[in-house]
This record gives structure tokens, sequence and C-alpha cells, in this order.
């Protein structure tokens, strides 16, 4: 059965495509969820439209993003956390990427939790550089000075 996905779908391909499905798989998920519609004239028509649409919002997306990063890259952001330690300078916790994303808002940023890369949480003071996504393809680097309380 073929269909035409409306979103993205990790495993299947991308917006817009048309892809052969079973067709319990068609009936029973993807349409259902959305995430795909017949493959017919009309449909492929419309689909085509929104893709278009889409990737108009995604080019404005990303446009603000890199203003941001630019914006941000001429500040240098950087961040102080205060934080309870033992003598060895080994934390009484963590440093998560919500904990950042505080102490940025905190200089009137305005970065959320998820976009703050962090592959495990910061649990020694020191100075990191933390990678701050603002869009899939727009990146800009943070430090975070983690000091004792």
């Amino acid at each position: 059965m073929d269909v035409i996905l409306t979103k993205s779908v990790e495993s299947l391909g991308q917006m817009g495509e048309v892809i052969s499905v079973a067709p319990g798989f068609a009936r029973n998920y993807l349409i259902p969820q959305r995430l795909a519609v017949m493959a017919t004239e009309g449909q492929k028509k419309l689909v085509a439209e929104q893709v278009v649409l889409a990737q108009k919002r995604e080019l404005l997306r990303k446009s603000v993003a890199e203003q941001l990063a630019s914006q941000y890259a001429a500040k240098e952001l950087s961040c102080t956390i205060n934080v309870q330690a033992d003598d060895d300078d080994q934390l009484f916790g963590s440093v998560t990427a919500r904990d950042i994303a505080t102490a940025l808002a905190q200089q009137d940023l305005t970065i959320e939790h998820h976009q703050i890369e962090l592959d495990e949480p910061i649990k020694q003071l020191g100075v990191y550089t933390v990678a701050l996504k603002l869009h899939s393809d727009v990146e800009v680097a943070a430090k975070v000075w983690v000091v004792k309380a």
C-alpha cells in the first residue's frame, strides 16, 4: 500500500515521501497517528504544499537561531553556579542542564534546558565549556564556572 508521509518518521522516511508499507501498518498505525495519508493525486498536491510551508518555517527558525548565535557569540556567554562541595572539590550533588539554564535565565537569556548539550552532569568544581544547540544546524559555546559556595 502506498502512503505519503505527513511527518518525518525515523525508520521510514522524510515528510512528503511516497513509501510502500504493509496495509495493516498503514491502517493501524501510520494513518491513525496522522503520520501518513493515502497516496492519491489530491493528497500528493496537499502534502507538497505542506512540505514547502514546513521548509519555509524551518528556514525562518534557522535564521532566528543564527541571529541569536551571533548575539551570544559577541557576549561570550558564561555563567557562574555556586554549589556545595567537600574539601576534595567533589560536589554534594551535580550540576545539570536545568541548573545551567536557570543561571543563564538570570542573565535574561532565553535558553531551554533541552538546548544545552551536556554528556553527563557536572560533578566537580571547575570551568566547563558547554554547547548550546539553538537549532539542529546552529550551535554556540558557553562557559560554565562551577564554584564553591
